[in-house]
């Protein structure tokens, strides 16, 4: 009677899903939406940084950002908010996330999460800052197979959607590795699989690199490369160390176990 009464008061019914997913929706939502006025507060702060590189080519060849539509510059100012509004936002409904999946893990495993996610929004911060710092160069580089005697006139629309990749692509690869960690210490993966699928891992990293720097640029790919391959060496060896410690407590636990 009383372990049906304990599951009973332990279990959630669909409508307390349902009422937590919404006020964590909410919440979520929220902050995005705080975090867009912010972005377009600061659009054309963002825009000046964007436009940095069309302005250090138009000092030796005719180069422009242009609008194809009249509402242009507008839509793009949105579009500027929007990514903005993701990033700045994030911490939130990233804790929002991993706050609603929490009640279904136990001690141990919230505090791997709690981890992970306190871990991610500066992850992801720094990745998306070293792909701001990146396209700058990638720019140059892309711009500078066409002749001083040709014009490069740019799409606006094109030319942000093209840097916010980026910017993007880096964040999402800084915070891979975390999520490795977490799910090292939640018994999913272990240090010894990661360690036999380092070619794997190592050729991921090259195509990553390959896409997010595009054509020939060499030096550009191996920028991004070289961060994020520390990245994982450092999980590699976080995971490592756990698996160690975990074996260890295993092995001191069992000789209790087995006197019980």
């Amino acid at each position: 009677m009383t372990a049906a009464t304990t599951t009973v008061r332990g279990t959630m019914p669909l409508a307390g899903h349902l009422r937590e997913a919404r006020r964590r929706a909410t919440r979520a939502a929220v902050s995005l939406l705080i975090g867009i006025v912010i972005g377009f507060l600061l659009s054309d702060s963002i825009l000046d940084v964007l436009r940095t590189p069309v302005e250090e080519l138009a000092a030796t060849r005719a180069a422009s950002l242009n609008y194809d539509t009249v509402t242009g510059a507008f839509d793009l100012q949105l579009r500027i908010a929007l990514f903005a509004g993701i990033i700045v936002s994030s911490p939130v409904w990233l804790r929002e996330l991993f706050a609603y999946l929490a009640p279904g893990l136990n001690k141990r495993e919230k505090k791997y999460v709690a981890g992970f996610s306190a871990a991610a929004a500066p992850l992801f911060a720094a990745g998306c800052a070293f792909g701001f710092l990146l396209f700058p160069r990638m720019v140059s580089v892309l711009a500078g197979f066409s002749s001083d005697q040709d014009s490069t006139i740019l799409n606006a629309s094109y030319y942000v959607d093209f840097v916010m990749k980026i910017v993007l692509a880096t964040g999402i690869a800084f915070v891979l590795p975390a999520f490795l960690v977490m799910l090292n210490c939640l018994g999913i993966v272990s240090a010894h699989a990661l360690r036999r699928s380092w070619r794997v891992m190592v050729v991921v990293i090259a195509l990553f690199s390959a896409l997010v720097t595009p054509a020939a640029d060499v030096l550009s790919m191996f920028l991004v490369a070289l961060p994020m391959s520390g990245l994982f060496g450092a999980a590699l060896a976080i995971t490592a160390v756990h698996d160690k410690r975990a074996s260890r407590r295993s092995l001191h636990d069992t000789p209790l176990s087995t006197h019980s």
